[in-house]
């Protein structure tokens, strides 16, 4: 008999109607999706809060209106920035009848940089009327202080709704405008603001535009009272709270000595020049150092733009022409000789490229990027006159500049001629792997790993102790060639480091594609003493220099394996820390003082069965990962499930690469001075 058939349930759909239609109003769409607005509700979305009115007091100052800004963290997660602008306008808007203080706080699209030089916004970095009111729809508290036409103003708001009308409260005989907002809890789940990185933003600002005083000042934990009603700047009242001045008269000169402190310039002048051609200021300053590296820092209406942008380009086409121009006409460069290319001539290069132009667009919301066709042609012809000049009228420093540009050729010959050879096309393919490595069976780069060991000790303990299915083991032996001033032709003749880039996959240099790297894990297993934290710095400095988008993408960790085995009875707990070690054992009912310590390791089985019969925890101290059996190894720093991993991120790729060139390069004062300051931040095991 069939089975009798149980009737379907029939599912109501929802009916798709006008009413389906949602219209959010006023700030409503910041509040709702304030990633749209803001990149997102992390660290970095927070600190765009002050970026954001900051820089509407900085577009005051590259108008010429505003010369001192202060931007001062307050008690209770408060920000204020102040300016002595000309102060946001009070009276009533004709169109919409309310004042126009209130169009700017709580209206989307609302400014003054519409209106172009009509408005004294010739150039800004904010060119969408979105900046303030997107702060104010994103805390629970705003206050606006207005200082113009001998009155103060003053309105509140909370969650980009006004509280009251705009009101003026006293006369006033200063000029400008007071914004004070405390971010939204709702929306930013955790409020800790980054005293380090918002000295540093307001530095990078100071450089930027020549004659504007800057202060910063941390006041959340002021011990005396202070009447932010009262004062106006902040830094006038000689409170006793940690504060930043800057002031730069040299500007983007300044900029680029700053960046090149500590490092031996290659000529002695640093060029630089401020031109205007059409509507386009163009402001560049450069100066070529003894490394190999380059730093190129790009900025449009001042906001920085990482990705470059065709001011950049304008930039490099004309730098590549001048040069090679140059040593031709000076018989440098003979006929028979090759002309240097792009990357000869921008090694060693520092250089900040800045431009400001009215009607500015970028490619894509974050202003990565910049996308103006007017800004590469004005760069070429402003940079490239007054370069020409500088070389001519500077044959000193020309000439170390195109010696400079012909040491980098000559590299660049070597290290092709030493790639051809160490990076044959099977290597390439996977076909001509390292001996040393001990491969997994896995094809999956998604889904396989590498692991790089310190030594064959450790090694041989992994291979045994790894899953063969998904994890590779790479022993390096000793400490690898410290790469930071290394040319590739030297790295490559480095067995370690050749071993290392054949098992990535990706190739280096010029051939480097990320496609084919091996593995999507690749994870740095070092011990955890001075000698492995050197190995583990010397690979990240080459991971740093030459793998970059490997670090971008992700797929750089480093393992963290335990420092501690605590053994009681049959039972063992690993700690990867001393308080850690110490939680354990009060768990287990004892201290440090009443245990065993054992810093030697001990393979004698009489001694192994007395600590196993004996009551209390004995605590062995792990000297390097050879040390631990196969066992171990996989419990505690090899299996996903168990291991503890940190992934490698660079947040600021300035300090970053200014942090490798004081610790790997050959500066040793630097190096000294950095040691000193932060030694105490050290945890060492020595």
């Amino acid at each position: 008999m069939a089975a009798e058939k149980t009737p379907e349930k029939k599912t109501k759909k929802a009916a798709y109607g006008a009413e389906a239609i949602s219209v959010l109003e006023g700030l409503e769409p910041v509040r709702k999706r304030p990633g749209m607005y803001i990149g997102s509700t992390g660290p970095d979305g927070l600190h765009h809060l002050i970026q954001e009115i900051f820089d509407n007091s900085r577009d005051e100052a590259m108008g010429g209106f505003c010369s001192r800004i202060e931007v001062a963290l307050l008690p209770n997660n408060r920000v204020r920035v102040v300016d002595n602008g000309r102060g946001i306008p009070v009276d009533v808007h004709s169109k919409t009848k309310v004042s126009a203080l209130e169009m700017v706080m709580t209206t989307l699209h609302a400014g003054g940089k519409f209106g172009g030089e009509e408005s004294g916004y010739k150039v800004s970095g904010g060119l969408h009327g979105v900046g303030a009111s997107v702060v104010n729809a994103l805390s629970i508290y705003t206050r606006v202080d207005v200082h113009r036409d001998g009155g103060h103003h003053m309105q509140e708001y909370s969650q980009g709704h006004k509280k009251a009308n705009v009101k003026k409260i006293a006369p006033s005989k200063n000029n400008g405008t007071i914004t004070t907002f405390e971010p939204d809890i709702e929306i930013f789940k955790e409020i800790s603001f980054d005293w380090n990185r918002i000295v540093h933003h307001m530095r990078q600002q100071a450089y930027l535009v020549k004659g504007l005083t800057i202060h910063v000042i941390d006041a959340r934990e002021a011990t005396a009272k202070i009447d932010t009603e009262k004062s106006y700047y902040l830094y006038d009242e000689h409170f006793e709270v940690p504060s930043e001045t800057f002031f730069f008269e040299g500007g983007l000169k300044s900029l680029v000595r700053h960046y090149n402190l500590g490092s031996k310039p290659v000529h002695k002048n640093i060029f630089y020049t401020d031109k205007q051609v059409d509507d386009v200021q163009v402001e560049v300053a450069l100066q070529y150092i003894d490394e190999i590296s380059t730093k190129i820092i790009p900025y449009a209406n001042n906001i920085p733009t990482p990705d470059g942008g065709t001011h950049i380009t304008g930039f490099k086409t004309a730098l590549t022409r001048l040069v090679n121009t140059y040593a031709r006409k000076n018989n440098i460069l003979k006929e028979k000789d090759e002309n240097l290319n792009g990357d000869d001539v921008l090694e060693g290069l520092t250089v900040v490229v800045s431009v400001k132009l009215p009607e500015i667009q970028f490619e894509g919301q974050t202003k990565a990027k910049l996308g103006s066709m007017e800004a590469q042609g004005a760069v070429a012809t402003a940079f490239g006159e007054a370069f020409a000049e500088f070389l001519e009228e500077n044959p000193d420093d020309a000439k170390e500049i195109v010696s400079k540009g012909l040491l980098a050729l000559r590299a660049r010959k070597a290290a092709k001629a030493a790639k051809d050879s160490v990076l044959r096309k099977g290597a390439l393919e996977g076909m001509t792997l390292p001996g040393k490595l001990a491969d997994c069976e896995s094809k999956s780069a998604e889904l396989s790993e590498l692991f790089i060991v310190e030594g064959d000790s450790a090694g041989g303990s992994a291979k045994q102790g790894r899953d063969r299915k998904i994890q590779a083991i790479l022993p390096l032996k000793g400490k690898i060639l410290n790469v930071e001033r290394a040319r590739l032709d030297k790295m490559l003749a480095s067995n370690e480091v050749r071993s290392l880039v054949l098992a990535l996959g990706t190739a280096i240099g010029d051939t480097f594609d990320i496609t084919k790297l091996r593995y999507h894990k690749v994870i740095i297993a070092t011990d955890a003493d001075v000698d492995g934290a050197h190995i583990r710095t010397l690979l990240l400095t080459l991971f740093y220099r030459y793998f970059r988008p490997l670090i971008d993408a992700g797929h750089i960790h480093i393992a963290q394996p335990p420092l501690y085995k605590v053994k009681h009875g049959k039972e063992s707990h690993y700690a990867y820390s001393d308080a850690e070690r110490d939680a354990i054992l009060k768990r287990l009912g004892y201290n440090t003082e009443e245990v065993e310590m054992d810093y030697e390791s001990d393979d004698d089985e009489e001694g192994e069965k007395a600590k196993q019969t004996s009551r209390k925890p004995n605590v062995s101290r792990y000297k390097g990962l050879g040390e631990m059996n196969p066992e171990e190894l996989w419990e505690t720093t090899m299996d996903p499930k168990n291991r503890v991993t940190k992934q490698i991120h660079v947040e600021d790729a300035i300090d970053a690469e200014k942090a490798f060139e004081v610790l790997m390069g050959d500066d040793v004062p630097s190096r000294k001075s950095f040691i000193q300051t932060h030694a105490k931040l050290a945890n060492l095991d020595i």
